[in-house]
């Protein structure tokens, strides 16, 4: 879409994987920078329009000081922030006014009446290689414990999906099931 993109992660191996496979314009890892405010400045020099934010904390406090002016940020979630006794607190939100910036929530299922139009779009991006995605599979029931606490520990790579039960997929070709979704 023309955009220059810029994707964070915890470890070296999903860096590689943004810039690699998925086409990222630069990848940082986030747990590795001394100092997120400086990493920004040298991936965003004139600033960042638009960031879809799922990390909270330390990251959001950072983004808040390189927005462009009236920039927008999605935020759909806060996992540096959802094992710690105490959450962090963040600084820069006078930026928010300063910039003018657009900060809302996001909810996937907010805009579940949008997904045939979506797929409309989605599926040839897909089908040409224009759009990547990239799923860790685990199955049987009893992996479900694992995957979960993978969620949380940045061991996963891409979206998590636990299948169950291949028999009632494979058996009903025009079944449906969505088991679960992080």
């Amino acid at each position: 879409m023309g955009c220059y993109v810029v994707g964070s992660a915890g470890s070296q191996e999903k860096v590689d994987l943004l810039k690699n496979k998925l086409g990222f314009d630069a990848a940082f890892n986030y747990k590795e920078e001394k100092n997120l405010d400086d990493t920004l400045k040298r991936h965003f020099p004139e600033g960042i329009d638009i960031c879809f934010d799922n990390v909270g904390g330390k990251m959001l406090d950072a983004v808040l000081l390189n927005m462009k002016l009236n920039g927008r940020i999605a935020h759909c979630g806060m996992i540096s922030q959802y094992t710690l006794d105490e959450p962090e607190g963040i600084k820069n939100m006078m930026n928010i006014i300063y910039k003018r910036l657009r900060l809302e929530g996001f909810v996937v299922t907010d805009h579940y009446h949008l997904f045939p139009k979506f797929l409309d779009f989605m599926l040839p991006c897909i089908r040409e290689g224009k759009i990547v995605y990239v799923e860790d599979i685990s199955e049987a029931l009893e992996s479900c414990p694992a995957a979960l606490v993978g969620l949380f520990n940045s061991s996963k790579l891409g979206k998590k999906v636990v299948i169950v039960a291949t028999e009632l997929i494979t058996s009903q070709p025009n079944c449906s099931v969505l088991l679960g979704q992080y």
